[in-house]
């Protein structure tokens, strides 16, 4: 079985974003939500919130010891365009960038069934 969650528009670079997401792509959930407790990164409790949500989607919330996390991406969203003041009274912009989450989950059967097509 597979459960998927998204967040959009989502006020992080999908860089630093993407940096958190790849400490859990391919671990079982229990160990990416310790992962994710200790990153001191600001984008780590948006990916928990969205993996928890995942898991909530999946109706797995007491047992969820024999999910993994199957895929995780991040893609560009909507880039907010600001101006701030330059020299000589110039304008200089800024680009505050967003940035749209999702991540995708699955149990062990799910996984297995795969490995056995291939």
């Amino acid at each position: 079985m597979e459960a998927k969650a998204t967040a959009k528009f989502v006020r992080n670079t999908p860089r630093k974003t993407n940096q958190v997401l790849s400490l859990i792509r391919g671990k079982k959930i229990p160990k990416a939500i310790e992962a994710l407790s200790f990153t001191p990164k600001a984008a780590s409790m948006v990916v928990g919130k969205v993996l928890n949500s995942a898991i909530a989607n999946a109706g797995a919330l007491e047992n969820f010891n024999d999910f993994i996390v199957k895929e995780a991406w991040v893609c560009n969203g909507n880039i907010l365009k600001r101006m701030i003041s330059g020299p000589k009274g110039r304008g200089m912009p800024i680009k505050k960038r967003t940035a749209h989450l999702t991540i995708v989950i699955s149990d062990k059967s799910a996984n297995e069934s795969i490995k056995s097509k291939k």
